[in-house]
C-alpha cells in the first residue's frame, strides 16, 4: 500500500476488480493505492467497529448502506489498535459528522491512518456484482497511482488470493496482557481475585470480547497466537477462548494443534468466528470458502439447542463443512451443529456432547449491536461452573 493525504475528496479514483470490471469515483481518505479482497458488509451502522476489526485484514470493504460517516469518529469505539481494512468503498460520504461523541470525520481518520478509499460509486451495482461473481481481488487507485485500466488490472491479478492466506499472526498481539474482571460496583477486581480465569488466544481478537467476559466476573489473560499449551495452563485457566481472526482456517495449523491439546485436557472451551473454524478442523471437519461470505449486523441464525432465532453480527468468508442433521463421532466424543444461518444453511455453531466445548461462527460481543447472542458468554460461564462443580 502506498498513500498520501493531499487532495483527497476531489481527486479521481478507480476501483478495479480482478474480473476486469471498473468503477470510477473520487478519493475518500488517503490518496494512493491499496489491494485486497473486495467484500461487502450489510450493516447500516457500526462502521468504526467494522474498520477496526482485525478479521478484515487484507480486505477492501464495500458499505452497502448508501450514506456512511454520519456519526464521525470517536475515541471510544475502536475494536483494536488501528484500522485493519485494506480499503473502504462508500457511495455517499457524510459531508459533516453529527454526534456528541464525534472527534473528527471518518474521512479524516482514514486519511490519518493511510487507508485508501473511494466514494461516489454505485455500491448497489458493485454489491450485486460480488454476489453474482463472488468476492475477488481488487485494487483502489487514486492520484499518482492512476494508470490505464489494463495496467491496473494486471497489478490486481498479481496479488495473493485470500484462499490459503495465513494472516492471524499479523494481527494478533505480540505480548500477553490481562483484562481484569469487573465487579458489581463497576470497578476492576484485583488480579488473581476474580471468580473465573480465562486464557484467550488472540487470533485477531476484538476489544469488546474480553470486556464482555470481564462484565461476567472473568479475568481474561489474552495470549499471542503463537502461545503454547504450557503458556495457556501457566495462567491456571478455568476456561480457554479462541477468538475471531482473518485468513483461511485451512492455513492455521498451530491454533488447531493448540485447540486439540486443550480438548485432550477437557478444559471448558469457547470459540467465535475463526475460533469456530478452528474447532471444526480440530474435530476433523473440513472448511471451505463461501462465495461472498456473511458480513453485517443483520444475519438471522437459529440456535438449534433452543429453537430460538437471533439476529447476529457476522464477518466470515469461510465456513465449516459439517453435517447439519446428524451427530458426528470425533476423537473427542460426539459433536453436532448447534447453530445454522437461516439465509443459506451455513454452519454457524458447533458443540461437543461429551466434553465442555462449543463455538459459534458470529460475534456475540457485537459492540454496535445486535445483542441477541450475548447469552453465549453466560453459556461459557455455565460450562466453567459445571466443570468446577
Amino acid at each position: 500500500m502506498t498513500t498520501s493525504t493531499k487532495g483527497a475528496g476531489k481527486t479521481p479514483a478507480v476501483l478495479v476488480l480482478e474480473d476486469g470490471r471498473v468503477f470510477r469515483g473520487r478519493a475518500y481518505g488517503a490518496v494512493g493505492e491499496s489491494f485486497g479482497e473486495a467484500v461487502f458488509s450489510t450493516g447500516m451502522t457500526g462502521y468504526q467497529e467494522t474498520l477496526t476489526d482485525p478479521s478484515y485484514a487484507r480486505q477492501i470493504v464495500v458499505a452497502t448502506a448508501p450514506q456512511i460517516g454520519n456519526t464521525g469518529w470517536n475515541d471510544e469505539d475502536d475494536e483494536s489498535r488501528r484500522i485493519w481494512v485494506s480499503g473502504y468503498v462508500v457511495r455517499d460520504p457524510a459531508r459533516v459528522p453529527s454526534n456528541w461523541r464525534s472527534r473528527r470525520s471518518l474521512d479524516d481518520e482514514l486519511t490519518r491512518q493511510g487507508v485508501v478509499g473511494i466514494s461516489g460509486i454505485d455500491t448497489r451495482a458493485l454489491t450485486r456484482h460480488l454476489r453474482e461473481r463472488g468476492s475477488m481481488r481488487a485494487g483502489v487507485f487514486s492520484g499518482d497511482a492512476l494508470a490505464d485500466d489494463a495496467a491496473l488490472l494486471a497489478r490486481v491479478r498479481e496479488q495473493p488470493q485470500m484462499k490459503g492466506a495465513s494472516l492471524f499472526e499479523e494481527v494478533a498481539t505480540q505480548e500477553a496482557y490481562v483484562v481484569p474482571a469487573i465487579g458489581p460496583d463497576g470497578e476492576a477486581v484485583p488480579l488473581g481475585s476474580a471468580e473465573f480465569t480465562v486464557a484467550a488466544i488472540d487470533l485477531g481478537i476484538k476489544g469488546m470480547t474480553p470486556h464482555r467476559m470481564a462484565e461476567r466476573g472473568i479475568e481474561v489473560h489474552v495470549l499471542p497466537a503463537t502461545a503454547t499449551v504450557e503458556d495457556i495452563y501457566a495462567v491456571q485457566p478455568d476456561g480457554v477462548f479462541f477468538s475471531n481472526g482473518p485468513g483461511d482456517p485451512a492455513a492455521a495449523d498451530h491454533p488447531v494443534a493448540l485447540m486439540r491439546a486443550v480438548l485432550e485436557r477437557g478444559t471448558p472451551l469457547f470459540g467465535i468466528c475463526f475460533g469456530n473454524q478452528i474447532l471444526g478442523r480440530a474435530l476433523g471437519f473440513g472448511t471451505y470458502k463461501l462465495k461472498y461470505g456473511h458480513r453485517g449486523i443483520n444475519q438471522p441464525v437459529q440456535d438449534r439447542t433452543t429453537g430460538k432465532v437471533e439476529v447476529t453480527a457476522h464477518n466470515h468468508g469461510f465456513a465449516v463443512d459439517a453435517p447439519l442433521d446428524k451427530v458426528s463421532d470425533t476423537p473427542y466424543g460426539r459433536a453436532e451443529v448447534s447453530h445454522v444461518c437461516l439465509n443459506d444453511n451455513v454452519v454457524e455453531g458447533l458443540q461437543l456432547l461429551d466434553r465442555p466445548a462449543f463455538s459459534v461462527q458470529y460475534h456475540p460481543e457485537a459492540a454496535a449491536g445486535p445483542h441477541d447472542a450475548a447469552y453465549l458468554f453466560d453459556r461459557f460461564v455455565s460450562l466453567m461452573e459445571g466443570q468446577r462443580a
